[in-house]
């Protein structure tokens, strides 16, 4: 049972990171012996689940019919047989959680401390831009900013407040004219950023109450904040980040914030997981220390 429900994860891996190579290493094994994996279960099944070139790999229609199915199924799996494994014990067994960059790095510290307090219990934290079903992609958690959390999903706040900053580089606050208000944006050069449904991040305003936002213009966009970054280190326009990723270029005078009482905090990430399951020990337990840690970032606040 077990050796079948690691190929399915096996499928389930490859699936999600479209390559032999970033999917053996999120499992802990090597490239030939997962290949060897897929090879006998394409076997057993009598169809192929991938389409193979040597520079790609993608899922074949079989192969995406197969991993709709599957995904759910395998976590439910998973978690029956660790619901089980941990009765009567201390927690244990694999917790995956999903999460943006920032919010992977927000969560982290918790991450760290959690696995101290329980020597066994593993944790899978992958991080990504794109907004997946936790569930078919067979993930106990998802955590995400508070505005992107699904409907359907119950949230629970992880009690840090999140802040924007618009910023530009001392050179190019020389060389320009200042926005006094986010409606003057669209007529300066802004860094746009695209997220990876393919729209472009919108930059999201707040002032006596009242949110909108701004659909910017500029000469530059980019798929991830980090070069986005340098860009604005480099003169080349004003720039939208979370707070936190751009703080010490702020305070070591690398970066010049602009309308800053138009940003300030917001609710910040929230972590998600579906209601209707039966969650494990290590689940559980995962919960408990996130509401901990909120609890008392809201006595120190």
């Amino acid at each position: 049972m077990e050796s079948r429900l690691k190929g399915l994860e096996a499928v389930l891996a490859v699936a999600r990171r479209g390559s032999f190579r970033a999917a053996a290493l999120d499992l802990g094994i090597s490239t030939t012996a997962l290949s060897h994996t897929i090879g006998r279960l394409e076997a057993t099944l009598g169809v192929r689940l991938f389409n193979r070139t040597t520079r790609s790999v993608a899922l074949s229609d079989a192969g995406h019919r197969f991993v709709e199915r599957i995904g759910p199924a395998v976590a439910e799996i998973r978690l029956a047989m660790e619901t089980a494994h941990s009765l009567g014990r201390t927690p244990s067994g694999l917790l995956r959680i999903n999460a943006s960059v920032q919010a992977g790095r927000e969560i982290a510290p918790l991450v760290l401390a959690f696995l101290r307090r329980y020597p066994e219990m593993q944790v899978d934290l992958v991080t990504e831009g794109r907004l997946i079903d936790i569930v078919a992609e067979g993930f106990d958690l998802g955590l995400r900013p508070a505005d992107l959390v699904p409907r359907d999903m119950i949230a629970l706040p992880l009690g840090t407040p999140q802040r924007f900053a618009v910023v530009a580089s001392p050179a190019w606050i020389t060389a320009n004219r200042v926005p006094l208000s986010p409606v003057d944006l669209p007529l300066h050069d802004c860094i746009r950023v695209r997220l990876p449904d393919g729209t472009l991040l919108r930059w999201q305003f707040e002032r006596h109450g009242e949110t909108f936002q701004v659909e910017t213009k500029g000469r530059l966009t980019l798929d991830e904040a980090a070069i986005a970054r340098t860009a604005v280190l480099n003169d080349a326009g004003i720039g939208f980040f979370f707070e936190q990723d751009v703080a010490e270029d702020i305070a070591a005078g690398r970066m010049v914030r602009l309308l800053e009482d138009w940003t300030p905090p917001r609710l910040g990430f929230c972590l998600y997981y579906p209601g209707r399951r039966h969650h494990s020990a290590g689940f559980k337990a995962f919960l408990a220390m996130v509401r901990e840690a909120a609890k008392r970032h809201a006595k120190d606040n």
